[in-house]
């Protein structure tokens, strides 16, 4: 049984409007028409990144599932585990720009790589978003409040 999100929002106009006929626009993902200019990835990454998506973390599988699924967040497209220049970021959105990742107790040793990563993904005009597992797994209300206030 498909899920729906749980969380209230006011009415968002989806970004990308049914065209004449009732269909939808390309998608802008890849630079298709009307999209956003390709953004270069290391082709070895994909089955690496195949993999991850059919083995998320709990944190991502609960942000998948209630909040990013299915055009489910304001109607917007979210891809898991997107080949990005030389990363795997958790979720990405072509439309917003945005990259989303969820940190889990690894990443308080990584901060230089992390704030490394975030700079390169900038660089390509992707702004970057962060939550720790625990605001996932404890606030998922706050965690897709957060993200509503982004978009406005």
């Amino acid at each position: 049984m498909k899920q729906k999100h749980r969380f209230p929002s006011r009415p968002v106009n989806p970004p990308n409007p049914p065209c004449q006929g009732g269909e939808r626009a390309p998608s802008p993902d890849k630079g298709r028409l009307g999209g956003v200019a390709f953004i270069p990835y290391d082709s070895r990454l994909t089955a690496l990144a195949r993999e991850n998506r059919k083995n998320p973390t709990p944190a991502e599988q609960k942000i998948w599932r209630e909040v990013l699924r299915s055009r489910q967040f304001a109607y917007y497209k979210f891809l898991r585990q997107k080949p990005i220049d030389r990363f795997i970021v958790d979720f990405y959105c072509s439309e917003l720009r945005w990259v989303i990742e969820i940190d889990g107790e690894s990443h308080a040793e990584t901060t230089a790589r992390d704030e490394e990563r975030t700079k390169i993904l900038n660089a390509h005009g992707l702004s970057v978003i962060r939550y720790s597992n625990a605001e996932v797994m404890q606030n998922i209300e706050g965690v897709y409040r957060d993200l509503l206030l982004r978009i406005e």
